[in-house]
């Protein structure tokens, strides 16, 4: 065999690769216009090489990031180095479907793009070529991976049955506050609650329909209160909300609007209608308390207090004041 069919025989051979090869390649001239343009680009934007030849690349696809790209290019040409980027940081260049079949519900193929110069013999840059790398199962996979683990992360914090912070989250936002006002002094207060009577309802209806009115207060609750409030179930029938930027009398007014949304309600619960009331404590922070359970312990006190008034309402303790010392 003669070097020339040689060298043809290569010739074709690259050629078959280069159309065949399940990489995106496109070679771009210093003026951004399609120089190659392969059959993974034919295939999924559906524009020949002959169609997009000389044409220049913006052009043809407008809604591409022309000032990221042409950045990254030149830093390209500048430097006489490759360039990377990943679908972490830019989920893709051209916005081509997925026709992936395990991710076929992802809403485009993720890529990842290597960007490298092209030297011609006497080392100067004229072209440049951009390599994409359908990367869908990846990414996809990753992303299955870190929302199942903030499913998880969710779940481990919140209450099954109310869908509220459970007791350990709760209690962890309960300090957070705490060292917050510590820090800065603002105005923050807490409501414990409980339901009257919650053993009566038990007995004389089930467990199922206790459950129902402790969903019912749950939903109640989170109507009641801004996105910034953190309730949470403290245990059993027990109710915690902490109110940041609250003062003692702006807690009083939210706890008794609750107080008497709950006693107007009704909840329908196996054919059955329940009527039912709840007592709250309020307490607010000050200088003088000296640990965040002592904060809880006054919310507590009150909610006590409230229970042996008579139930159904609220009662606000006084600021916390040390145990007197004895001479």
């Amino acid at each position: 065999m003669s070097i020339s069919k040689q060298d043809a025989h290569a010739f074709h051979f690259l050629i078959d690769m280069l159309e065949s090869v399940e990489i995106g390649l496109v070679v771009l001239d210093l003026d951004y216009n399609v120089q190659l343009w392969n059959g993974f680009m034919e295939n999924h934007s559906g524009m020949t090489s002959t169609a997009v030849r000389d044409k220049n690349l913006f052009s043809l696809f407008p809604e591409l990031p022309q000032a990221w790209l042409k950045r990254k290019i030149d830093t390209v040409i500048t430097l006489n180095t490759r360039a990377f980027t990943s679908w972490e940081l830019r989920p893709y260049l051209f916005r081509f479907g997925n026709s992936r079949p395990i991710t076929g519900t992802a809403p485009h193929m993720y890529q990842n793009m290597t960007i490298s110069p092209l030297a011609r013999p006497d080392g100067s840059i004229k072209q440049v070529c951009l390599m994409l790398y359908d990367v869908t199962d990846v990414a996809c996979s990753r992303l299955a991976l870190e929302k199942a683990n903030s499913q998880l992360g969710l779940l481990s914090r919140t209450d099954n049955l109310t869908e509220l912070l459970n007791r350990g989250a709760w209690e962890g936002s309960l300090n957070d506050e705490f060292k917050r006002y510590q820090r800065y002094g603002h105005s923050v207060s807490l409501i414990m609650l409980d339901i009257d009577n919650f053993k009566i309802i038990n007995d004389q209806y089930g467990h199922p329909v206790g459950d129902d009115v402790i969903r019912h207060l749950a939903s109640l609750i989170r109507a009641s209160l801004r996105h910034t409030d953190y309730p949470g179930r403290y245990g059993g029938e027990e109710f915690g909300i902490i109110l940041p930027e609250t003062d003692i009398e702006g807690a009083r007014l939210i706890a008794e609007r609750l107080r008497q949304n709950i006693a107007h309600a009704v909840v329908s619960s196996n054919e059955l209608i329940i009527r039912y009331t709840v007592s709250l404590g309020v307490a607010s922070l000050t200088k003088e308390t000296p640990h965040a359970s002592d904060w809880l312990r006054q919310a507590d006190d009150a909610l006590y207090a409230a229970k042996h008034a008579g139930k159904n309402q609220v009662v606000c303790t006084p600021p916390f004041s040390a145990p007197a010392v004895q001479d």
